[in-house]
């Protein structure tokens, strides 16, 4: 069992007037380092829940981009069902679907169709899996979406925190959509607490490496934008995996393993499989989301890294919270071209890591 004091710290966003705080999870892997194996083990921990209640029923999972992608696919493997992500990147060959995420930075979100059109007759209920429901906006409005080109279908929200109202919970249950969730959170207290903050925590500017970098390329890439078998998707992590152990050291020392972006189950699953072996391991991931970072010592995030996207130059992203460790692993499926990944390269070395290897899933 998990609580909210456990789980929940609150920051500050930057320039945000739909909504001044942002939820930090500390165990979820996003923006705070953490054990992998406490993320996952929590992930695990709803996804149990999930199979309690819909185990019987044929289920396609729905993970919200970018901080409930790994979410999503935990709980897509265990149910056995199918699994596909939102994206906020560019989907080609294929039609789509869009909706908003309204309180977001980056508003438009999409839904790769394509195959949903040919297993949606044979799917019981759709699950939306979050790190955390609020007022339930985003999942009303691709519910919309998604009743409008398949009829009426049973719906759940799937999320670790369950952070609405009553006037909220109402209109799910007059659309008929369950609640699974691990921790009930109060929202009163946090735009005022937001407040109190300084945010005036470190931030650094965008950095490259002048130093040459590898990239080891692994095939077998599955993208989860487009409609997966959750235990295919699982299984195919875990060989990623088993082709980078070989570059992972034998003996014990401090490892981080760095997702990008939308990018985290792979990496969060690697990760957890060094951690079995005996290193001191850490996950989190760059994101779009401009936090403030604060000097209080009770404030979750102090350090913040603005970087050039490896999926997009033009666009702003950062990490926070870097340390110095003994191997540094960026894992990512953003293309290889373009100043992106010397930009994370340039900014771990300035934090103190040397040894740095890039991993690329690709479809070779």
């Amino acid at each position: 069992m998990y609580t909210e004091k456990q789980l929940v710290a609150v920051a500050k966003r930057e320039n945000n007037t739909k909504r001044n705080y942002l939820v930090v999870n500390r165990l979820q892997g996003k923006h705070v380092p953490v054990s992998p194996g406490e993320a996952m083990q929590m992930f695990e921990e709803l996804a149990a829940a999930a199979r309690e209640r819909y185990g019987a029923e044929r289920t396609i999972v729905i993970g919200f981009a970018e901080t409930a992608t790994a979410i999503g696919a935990a709980v897509a493997a265990e149910l056995g069902g199918w699994y596909i992500q939102t994206t906020r990147e560019p989907i080609y060959d294929t039609a789509y679907f869009s909706f908003s995420e309204l309180h977001s930075h980056a508003v438009e979100q999409t839904l790769a169709r394509g195959a949903l059109d040919e297993i949606m007759p044979n799917v019981d209920r759709i699950l939306f899996a979050e790190d955390e429901v609020t007022t339930g906006r985003t999942i009303l409005n691709i519910v919309d979406v998604l009743e409008q080109a398949y009829g009426k279908k049973a719906f759940a929200a799937v999320s670790l925190l369950n952070g609405m109202d009553a006037s909220a919970e109402m209109r799910f249950a007059e659309k008929g959509i369950d609640l699974v969730y691990l921790v009930k959170t109060n929202h009163k207290s946090y735009e005022a607490k937001a407040e109190q903050y300084q945010g005036d925590g470190a931030c650094f500017a965008p950095m490259f490496s002048e130093n040459s970098y590898s990239v080891l390329e692994i095939g077998g890439y599955i993208n989860a934008r487009r409609l997966t078998e959750g235990e295919a998707y699982r299984k195919a992590c875990a060989g990623l995996w088993e082709k980078i152990h070989k570059a992972v050291p034998d003996k014990g020392c401090s490892i981080l393993v760095l997702g990008t972006e939308e990018f985290m189950y792979p990496a969060l699953l690697a990760a957890r499989e060094m951690e079995k072996l005996g290193h001191y391991v850490r996950f989190h991931a760059t994101t779009r989301s401009p936090i403030l970072p604060g000097s209080e010592e009770s404030y979750p995030l102090h350090r913040r890294y603005e970087l050039k996207s490896p999926y997009d130059a033009e666009r702003a992203t950062y990490v926070y919270e870097l340390a110095e460790y003994d191997e540094v692993f960026v894992m990512t499926d953003a293309p290889r071209d373009g100043q992106g990944l010397a930009g994370i390269c340039g900014t771990l070395e300035y934090a103190g890591n040397r040894k740095i290897q890039i991993v690329r899933w690709c479809g070779r």
